[in-house]
């Protein structure tokens, strides 16, 4: 497919894959644990499900633009675009953490804002636990900047 007609959510998915990839080459300190794989969801409509992780690590769902990651204990479901601009997220596994691919904005592992253009934290999901999955709700998420406690709130244990 030509460069031109590739669509924004075509190239965003395709970029971030790429990128997470790269996280398999070895992390400093306690994010070398955070592998990246794709992954695709169960369901249709609102609704996506997806195994637990059984360790950390960072799983991409390029279909339904969701970044999934088990760290610390937990288990968040967040959106694969930058908020400042929506512009794709990528993982840089020397430095450990996420970064906006136009502005450098840098996340944590869990989408925490720590510097940048962007004025908040990556968006998150809705997230809830049934049985051995989670499901995430897609059509709407969590600004940080504006619903701080939804925010805080969307992750399960792992």
């Amino acid at each position: 497919m030509p460069c031109d007609r590739l669509s924004r959510r075509g190239f965003i998915a395709g970029s971030a894959c790429g990128v997470f990839t790269l996280a398999a080459l070895g992390l400093p300190g306690d994010v070398a644990a955070l592998p990246v794989s794709e992954i695709e969801a169960q369901g249709n409509g609102n609704e996506r499900k997806y195994p637990i992780p059984s360790a950390d690590g960072a799983s991409i769902d390029r279909a339904s633009q969701v970044i999934l990651v088990r760290y610390a204990g937990k288990v968040y479901a967040m959106s694969l675009v930058c908020p400042h601009e929506n512009a794709a997220v990528r993982w840089l596994p020397k430095d450990g953490r996420f970064q906006c691919s136009k502005h450098t904005s840098r996340y944590t592992p869990d989408g925490t804002f720590t510097s940048g253009r962007a004025t908040r934290n990556m968006d998150r999901f809705p997230i809830r636990k049934e049985g051995a999955q989670v499901v995430v709700t897609i059509d709407r998420v969590f600004q940080s900047d504006k619903d701080a406690n939804g925010w805080n709130g969307a992750n399960v244990p792992a």
